[in-house]
């Protein structure tokens, strides 16, 4: 048994370190946070929290990426009691003075991805954008070194991840309810003063907060899977400060959480077809499978396999099925990670599991010396304080025979992932986020037809959502969640006019 005594030693340790990046229970008293100056310095490598790993590599003309900590307040109904810190990373333009526009804020989704270790991670991708703007990321409130919410240890997070997520019977029910329960407890346990506070509406007051700061008089934007969705909500709470603004694999506003979790079952079943035709298109025989049904039905007799009998995986961690379909799942997200799910199938059906538990762990950020980001807890934390509804295990069951007719691979996954916010302590702000923006300046939204976490039909409804002349949807007929980084060259121009010179695209414009 570990020694409390040791635990609360660690907890306090970690508080006080988090405060001092943080600036965790500083009052702002009469402090205008909008005249604040950042004291911007070469930026170390990414805490454990952020993912780990090494500070970012000098950027291409010899400059270095500089990170600061902007205060905000920590509750936005209460401006002027205490204050967090929010972290920033920028890399300043390459162009000439005259020709900067302003700061280009990018979010990467998650919920919970920390923009401070990603932005340098894909800083070359965005490398034309810089001859105009300063690139610059963040953390969004509870992720990483902004307050970042703390669940469960290493070790606990292991097993919460090794868990059954789709129950057979009463036993394997109350099992993942009573280990829901226990991780959502640890939130509230660990940071309870700061979940009521990480909802998407006041991570959109930040980056208005952020706007003023970084000198802008608008917000120029690029966001990306859940980034569209802070994006669309920053819109309606501010629609005449949006400048130039791209959305990427865009969330699709309309729908609650059980809607988003169907969709995300027809949209990873769509990937998982498109991977298995390709497969099997291939000159070569297809390794997995004679034909795209043989494929599929060959993982679906490993993932029943499983259920039953683990097969060793990342020592001394075996492969289950959970983890096994969320290491699926992790590499239909880009048709760059197609040959590893081959190979990780065909290392499976021989019982091998380490490439797809590598896979599964890269979802759930856990790194190779067993440490884990807090990405799954800032994930939760985000979702629970946005969605406001509760499911039971009678609404799941009930709603099964539709999750599995949509996948008959992902449908009970998704379908019992509807219960993660079911005890969580703070209540859920509504059934789905207004993004409606009327005045705003046109909004770019980019759809892509293959996209299995935010499916194509998305983008045209936020497009419809945000209202008439501010959506203009583009779509990207590809393969992969989003479309910039495909490197499609209809897709990078139609962006790169836009957020460069102005250029508004036409509405319905088709990227191959």
């Amino acid at each position: 048994m570990p020694n409390p005594s040791r635990l609360r030693a660690a907890a306090v340790t970690a508080l006080l370190l988090s405060c001092l990046v943080a600036g965790c229970g500083e009052d702002a008293g009469d402090e205008d946070l909008t005249a604040q100056k950042l004291d911007w310095e070469d930026c170390p490598a990414p805490s454990q929290a952020e993912g780990g790993g090494s500070a970012p590599s000098p950027l291409p003309n010899g400059g270095t990426w500089q990170c600061a900590t902007m205060k905000a307040p920590l509750d936005w109904d209460d401006p002027k009691g205490d204050t967090i810190g929010i972290a920033l990373i920028r890399a300043r333009t390459s162009g000439p003075a005259d020709r900067r526009i302003g700061s280009l804020i990018f979010n990467f989704g998650g919920p919970g991805g920390s923009g401070v270790s990603t932005l340098p991670a894909f800083g070359e991708d965005y490398e034309k954008l810089r001859t105009r703007y300063d690139l610059v990321s963040f953390d969004p409130r509870g992720v990483g070194r902004s307050a970042g919410v703390r669940c469960e240890n290493d070790r606990q997070l292991d097993a919460y991840f090794q868990q059954d997520t789709t129950p057979d019977d009463a036993a394997e029910r109350a099992t993942l309810l009573d280990n829901t329960e226990k991780f959502n407890a640890a939130c509230e346990r660990n940071s309870g003063k700061t979940l009521p506070h990480v909802r998407t509406t006041d991570a959109a007051r930040d980056m208005d907060l952020m706007r003023q700061v970084l000198g802008d008089r608008r917000l120029y934007y690029f966001g990306i899977s859940y980034g569209t969705e802070l994006g669309g909500v920053y819109a309606h709470l501010f629609p005449k400060n949006v400048g130039r603004a791209v959305f990427d694999a865009v969330v699709d506003p309309t729908q609650t959480s059980e809607q988003g979790a169907l969709g995300q079952a027809r949209g990873f079943q769509r990937a998982l077809d498109n991977y298995a035709e390709d497969c099997t298109s291939q000159v070569e025989d297809c390794p997995v499978g004679d034909t795209a049904e043989d494929v599929k039905n060959r993982i679906a007799d490993l993932l029943k396999s499983l259920d039953a009998k683990p097969i060793p995986g990342a020592f001394p961690r075996e492969l289950t099925q959970s983890a096994a379909t969320n290491g699926i799942a992790q590499a239909l997200y880009s048709k760059d990670f197609w040959p590893y799910l081959t190979e990780g199938l065909e290392q499976a059906y021989d019982g091998d599991g380490r490439i797809l538990m590598l896979l599964s762990d890269s979802m759930n950020g856990r790194s190779e010396n067993g440490e884990y980001s807090n990405i799954a807890a800032a994930n939760v934390s985000i979702n629970c304080a946005d969605d406001k509804p509760r499911y039971s295990v009678a609404d799941v069951e009930a709603r099964l025979p539709e999750f599995r007719a949509a996948s008959p691979l992902f449908g009970d996954f998704l379908a019992w992932s509807m219960v993660t916010c079911t005890d969580w302590p703070v209540p859920g702000a509504a059934d789905h986020p207004d993004v409606s923006a009327p005045g705003g300046a046109p909004i770019l939204v980019v759809g892509n037809t293959g996209d299995p976490a935010t499916p194509y039909e998305g983008a045209g409804r936020m497009a419809d959502a945000l209202g008439e002349g501010v959506g203009v949807e583009l779509t990207y007929r590809g393969q992969g969640h989003g479309a910039y980084d495909s490197k499609n060259e209809c897709v990078q121009s139609a962006v790169n006019g836009y957020l460069l010179d102005g250029t508004v695209p036409a509405a319905g414009t088709v990227c191959s």
